[in-house]
């Protein structure tokens, strides 16, 4: 099987991280994430802290293997911080910031930090900060991110990165993904997207068929998403969603001030901990057009380390056969 320097870093046996949903109910995806070689995420965004422990102890009951948890500046929780440190998983990952001050905490608990940028700015302020896995996010991924393309943002960041392993995130949901990333310098991929439409997701089933039917263009990037996300805990905090499209994210972008940030929300924050988050906001990045089936997420994963390995043997026999001689 594929190994990178990024499988010692982080103890697993594939270069390939599950990422993080934020309050939607992932044990089980993480879980077989892990058991498939993999390093599973949990999120914690917007949960109570009971909520989180209860999914702290059922991922330990799952697998003894290194998972993450996830935290972002949209907004930090400061208590659910602090439990997690107490938790002590083999990392954390952090997106919409790079706060220095909370990797020092994380590695003076002995946590490795995972730090997921979207610009070559958060890049530089990570390799300072002292990240252990630095993910390049491309614009092309669901759920909050930046505008740089991930085949640009990628060599940019593996040359500012030094000896730390880069991931390659967005747009990836296939082996050929993989091979391209590694091809870049990246040491693995995070897939979100493609392991949404997992047996094991706990999301809407409409929502994972969604994905599937889905072309690249039916994902939006939201321009007006202050009216009706969180704040960000940070002033030089920033991010857009990716979403497919709902008559409310619609009428949000067309009629900006029509949208009340008081009643809208809290309103979808209801929804999301109810199981009915997509009827708002259904996360999905632009990798929905590789997806076309619904599968177990251990298949997914090994399927696309399998599919990279065949891609990477067939362009080294190209490039041999097409060599002068």
């Amino acid at each position: 099987m594929l190994r990178t320097r990024l499988c010692d870093v982080l103890g697993v046996e594939l270069p390939v991280i599950g990422a993080p949903y934020g309050p939607y109910e992932q044990v089980e995806l993480a879980a077989a994430v892990c058991g498939a070689g993999a390093l599973g995420s949990l999120g914690t965004a917007v949960r109570p802290l009971a909520d989180l422990r209860r999914q702290w102890a059922r991922m330990r009951e799952l697998t003894d293997r290194p998972f993450a948890v996830n935290h972002t500046l949209r907004p930090l929780n400061e208590e659910a911080f602090r439990a997690t440190l107490e938790e002590r998983p083999a990392a954390i990952s952090f997106h919409l910031g790079v706060p220095g001050d909370l990797v020092a905490r994380a590695h003076d608990a002995g946590i490795r930090w995972i730090q997921q940028v979207m610009d070559v700015r958060q890049a530089e302020q990570a390799v300072r900060a002292g990240a252990d896995v630095i993910v390049a996010q491309g614009g092309e991924a669901g759920g909050q991110g930046g505008e740089v393309a991930t085949m640009v943002l990628v060599p940019q960041v593996v040359d500012i990165a030094g000896d730390i392993p880069v991931v390659a995130a967005g747009g990836i949901a296939d082996g050929r993904g993989l091979a391209a990333a590694l091809a870049l310098g990246a040491q693995g991929v995070a897939l979100g997207t493609r392991l949404l439409a997992s047996v094991e997701m706990n999301i809407a089933e409409e929502w994972k068929h969604r994905i599937v039917a889905a072309e690249a263009r039916d994902t939006i990037k939201l321009a007006h998403s202050d009216r009706f996300m969180p704040p960000f805990s940070r002033p030089d905090a920033y991010g857009f969603p990716r979403s497919l499209r709902t008559p409310f994210l619609e009428e949000a972008e067309e009629h900006p001030e029509r949208v009340r940030p008081d009643e809208a929300a809290p309103r979808i924050v209801e929804a999301m901990l109810g199981g009915r988050g997509h009827e708002f906001l259904p996360f999905t990045g632009q990798s929905a057009a590789l997806v076309h089936d619904i599968l177990p997420a251990a298949e997914i994963v090994r399927g696309i380390v399998e599919e990279a390995e065949t891609v990477l043997r067939r362009a080294a026999d190209a490039c041999t056969r097409g060599a002068p001689r």
